[in-house]
């Protein structure tokens, strides 16, 4: 359905791909239409590369594809644009993970998502800024230089990371929707602090190959999207085993194809519970703000016809002590990885992130294998705590954007929210829920058993519109020309 109250740039992925298959408009002018703006927009640095030769290949190869005698549309985004986070590597492109030691590299192969989306007919914008390794959930990026959070225009706060580059696009009308990754909440943080939906998938759902990784046993690609619809879209086009990444093999096949099947119907009367995580049980303390998103949130909901079961995990579920164990993974891996470059004091790496890697390099192997351990054991009891068809409702974060902060500290509170869905290996979807006393976006998200993305998807397309409250849908982008 087109949606005629909205400008091209701000419309769903989902109306811009029914209007280029009817004819409309051409997937050309749709892709010209967002490198416009992109090039318009270099104060909200948010783009690394921009592809625009190959974009406009792409869009009339999407066109061609629909003329009479073509091939017909190649799925549900067929002709759309896409941003993509600067960890996935593109063949003869510099996939530079957000540091300035990896700019000479470029890549000799294409991610397996980028793969997908180009036989999908959807059509390749650019890369986008992210923070240095994925290592951070505020977005920030000194060396390279950190996108600007469009909700404020006369502060620099934190656009969400480590895919910030893709929240800001998407936020900004620069792209319709993107591709991020998700270690420890760097699909969801950028999703939230930009009033938007972030889809972090099962553990391999979605392929790795061609990803520059932080934590493999973590790393995990989603959508960043204006609606659920968008991040099931994208997701069903994304999703599948890869011969080149042995976790996406040992998913079984009727995940992939169930998600790209429409999304049940899900009502009060089909959910009879909604879990909500107590208060008493929050890993973190919730600013004013956003304790009154939260609060007010719950009240839609409940006015909206949902049950809410009010739910405290035992010792073993505490979704802090989760996060902490996340980070024993997390930092080891990263150390193996990355270790060498962090050592390396001619390595011109952010100073904060190299200490990071280097305190992963002080973690006991032994730690990190009960870590593994422990990874699966905690998934099996969530899904005997919540059941397999259940649905948990947290915050994403205790606050809004807050202004960038040189110690990278501020947001610490997303990453105690968000890192256990990553250690379970659940599928787990930011959603908007309003604005803090600042007026910037605060998120909530929910999260389900592992596999049950198809379940999560649809609980959170059917809460979507009660968890969404009165005001603005997108930023004032005056300021920009925008």
């Amino acid at each position: 359905m087109r949606e005629f109250s909205a400008p091209l740039h701000f419309q769903s992925a989902l109306s811009i791909a029914s209007q280029i298959a009817s004819g409309q408009i051409s997937s050309r002018e749709v892709t010209q239409h967002f490198l416009d703006r992109i090039a318009r927009a270099d104060g909200l640095n948010a783009f690394t590369q921009v592809f625009a030769e190959q974009a406009l290949a792409q869009a009339d190869a999407a066109d061609a594809a629909l003329r009479p005698g073509g091939s017909g549309p190649s799925s549900s985004l067929h002709g759309v644009p896409v941003a993509i986070k600067d960890s996935i590597e593109v063949t003869g492109s510099t996939a530079s993970a957000g540091s300035l030691s990896r700019l000479n590299v470029i890549s000799d192969i294409t991610a397996t998502a980028v793969q997908r989306m180009s036989a999908a007919g959807m059509v390749v914008l650019g890369k986008t800024h992210m923070t240095e390794f994925a290592f951070g959930l505020a977005g920030q990026n000194p060396t390279r230089g950190t996108p600007w959070n469009p909700w404020d225009a006369e502060q620099h706060r934190a656009p969400g990371g480590s895919s910030s580059g893709c929240g800001t696009a998407v936020a900004a009308g620069l792209a319709p929707i993107a591709v991020g990754g998700d270690t420890g909440g760097s699909v969801r943080a950028p999703a939230t602090l930009n009033h938007l939906v972030g889809f972090k998938p099962s553990s391999g759902v979605i392929s790795g190959a061609g990803v520059v990784p932080l934590a493999p046993t973590l790393d995990v690609l989603g959508p960043i999207a204006r609606s659920v619809a968008d991040a099931h879209a994208l997701t069903a086009i994304l999703a599948g085993p890869d011969a080149a990444d042995a976790l996406s093999q040992q998913i079984p096949p009727a995940i992939s194809e169930g998600l790209r099947d429409a999304l049940p119907v899900v009502t009060p009367q089909t959910l009879p519970v909604l879990y909500v995580l107590d208060p008493r049980a929050f890993p973190a303390t919730l600013s004013d703000g956003a304790q009154r998103v939260w609060d007010d949130a719950l009240a839609r909901l409940t006015s909206a016809g949902w049950t809410l079961h009010f739910w405290t995990p035992p010792a073993e579920l505490d979704i802090g002590d989760l996060s902490e164990a996340n980070s024993v993974i997390l930092g080891y891996e990263g150390f193996q990885l990355h270790g060498h470059l962090a050592e390396d004091a001619a390595q011109p790496l952010w100073d904060v992130v190299r200490q990071r890697i280097l305190a992963g390099g002080k973690i006991p192997r032994a730690e990190y294998e009960q870590a593994l351990a422990r990874r699966a054991r905690v998934a099996v009891a969530f899904t005997e705590a919540i059941g397999p068809e259940g649905v948990l409702l947290l915050p994403a974060t205790g606050h809004g954007a807050l202004p960038l902060d040189p110690a990278d500290s501020a947001h610490v509170s997303i990453g105690r929210f968000c890192r256990a869905g990553n250690f379970l290996g659940t599928p787990a979807i930011a959603l908007p829920a309003g604005f803090d006393d600042s007026r910037m976006p605060v998120g909530v998200q929910l999260m389900a058993p592992p596999l049950a993305d198809r379940r999560l998807l649809a609980v959170a397309a059917a809460l979507a519109p009660a968890l969404q409250a009165p005001g603005p849908v997108t930023p004032d982008l005056g300021h920009w020309g925008l």
